[in-house]
This record gives structure tokens, sequence and C-alpha cells, in this order.
């Protein structure tokens, strides 16, 4: 009894008069979210993703592209000159992406894939440089520009459905889409994560990929990209949705590579969906004698 007596002192201190002059009271952001947000089940939200890779069989896009390099290792960002341009995607892998010289308006970078392998010409001082690779980097590179391949450009422009070999679970989340800090409110929506996973060696599955979908739209606004480590090499993000041919698609979107430490930002000003190309627009022919660079 004696033990319950000096319980309820204690509270009785910590809940009475003596309450503020041991405790302290902050303003923080009060949380606002949408009374209106949509349901759905793993199976939905899978099918809904499947669908719309589906829906979109080949892209045709005028853009402006921002590169950015560096980050915490380095403890400084450098952002370069936005280029104009076009990508030019056929799937299952052909890509063809071309940017142009401010002001001349030749081309500064061209660059073609069919999938396994690709060929890239750039514009320097010296002339034209020419490089050649596998699509996947073997041999990474400390320069992070270099280790962009092809295959980066497909997987965070066109969101790939999930096949049949790989497994899928869903999570729930909130993420903040707006702060006001004037008024202290931050705008809040709900979210799903999709992961998808990929069954190894054994009973073991990985993480491969993970697609963040807003419960509001119910359309992608994140893609985390992991490696066989289980680190997350690409990070996706979809802003700024258009319907283009019926097809809705962000005109927004920023692709950051952790590991090597830079980003594209790409700003899409026209696009044409499922554009029938001529059999040579993925074709980069390099002039005789020239000397090309072999990446690994």
């Amino acid at each position: 009894m004696r033990n319950l007596g000096a319980l309820s002192v204690l509270v009785g201190l910590m809940t009475g008069g003596l309450t503020g002059c041991f405790s302290t009271t902050r303003l923080i952001l009060k949380t606002h979210a949408p009374t209106v947000y949509q349901t759905a089940t793993v199976d939905q939200v899978e099918h809904q993703i499947s669908e719309r890779d589906r829906a979109m069989q080949t892209l045709d896009a005028q853009v402006e592209i921002t590169a950015t390099t560096g980050g915490g290792k380095e403890g400084k960002l450098k952002q370069y000159t936005s280029f104009t341009g076009y990508i030019f995607v056929q799937k299952p892998a052909d890509l063809r992406v071309i940017l142009q010289l401010p002001v001349i308006g030749s081309r500064a970078l061209d660059m073609v894939s069919r999938g396994d392998s690709f060929t890239l010409m750039h514009a320097s001082s010296h002339g034209n440089v020419w490089v050649q690779g596998p699509d996947k980097v073997t041999v990474p590179s400390s320069n992070g520009l270099e280790n962009l391949r092809p295959s980066i450009f497909l997987n965070s422009l066109l969101i790939p459905g999930i096949p049949s070999s790989q497994f899928v679970t869903m999570t729930e989340s909130t993420r903040v889409v707006h702060q006001d800090v004037r008024r202290r409110i931050e705008t809040v929506e709900p979210d799903y994560n999709l992961l998808v996973l990929a069954q190894t060696s054994g009973n073991v599955l990985r993480m491969r990929r993970v697609v963040h979908v807003s419960r509001v739209t119910m359309l992608p606004f994140q893609q985390d990209i992991y490696n066989d480590r289980g680190e997350v090499e690409t990070q996706a993000t979809y802003d700024s949705y258009q319907t283009y041919g019926g097809v809705p698609f962000p005109s927004v979107i920023t692709i950051w590579r952790p590991l090597d430490e830079y980003s594209l930002k790409i700003v899409v000003t026209k696009l044409t969906p499922n554009h029938p190309f001529d059999p040579d627009q993925f074709e980069l022919a390099i002039p005789p004698g020239t000397t090309v660079q072999k990446l690994k």
C-alpha cells in the first residue's frame, strides 16, 4: 500500500500544479492529410504498374537535361549547363539519346543502345570522341558519369512491369508533400510501397525494386532500384504528371545515383507515345578510321 501511495504522489506531481515547472512546450508543424484517397490491394497495385508499362511501347520525347555531380563524399555539388535534346525508346531495349549544344544546336552527345551494348559520340574541343561499351558496368569508373549506361535511362524513364518470376509485397506509409512554415502546417499524403523481390540461390529473396505509389493519384512518385549487394544504386522521382496520347507520364523525372554521386534532371517538353520508328532510328555509324574508346 505504501508503494501505491508513493506512486500516486508522483503522478500527482507530474500532472498537477508542478507540471509547468518541469516541462516545456514547443510548437511543431500541424499535419494536414487529404480526406479522400484510394485503397487497393497488392494485386491491384501490381496490375496497375504492369498495365501502365504495357500501355507505352515507344517513347518519342523532347527534353531538357541537367546533370549534377558531387555530394557528401566530395562535400560539394557541381551543376552543368542544361542541354535540350531528344530521347527515343522502343521496347524492349532500344534507346537513343541526343543532346544539342546551346545556341549552336549541333550535337553535343549521341548515344544509341540495342540492349547489350552501346555506342556514344560526344563533342569536345578537339573533335568528336567515340565510345563503346557494354550496357551494364563491369568495371566501375571513379568518374560517376562514366558509369551512366543506357539501362539506367530505360529502367528509370519507364517503370518496368513485374515479371512472373518475381515476387511482390506491399507496405503503407505517408510522405510530406508540402510545408508551410509561416502557417505551421505540413501536408502529408498516404502512399503504398510495392516491394519487388527475386529469388536467388536457395530460398533467399533479394530486393530488386521498391515502387512508391501515391494513394491520392495511384501513380508512382518514386522508384528505388537495388544492386546485388542490397544497396540503392538508382533512385528516380516522378513529378508533374501530364497525359500524352491518353497515357499519364511525368513531365519531370530526376535520376539520382547515390553510389556514383550524380543526378540527371529530365524535363519533358513534348512527348509522343507509341510512335513507330524507322529501322535506322537506333543506328549510329562510326566513321571509318575513327579511334574508339572502349569502356568495360
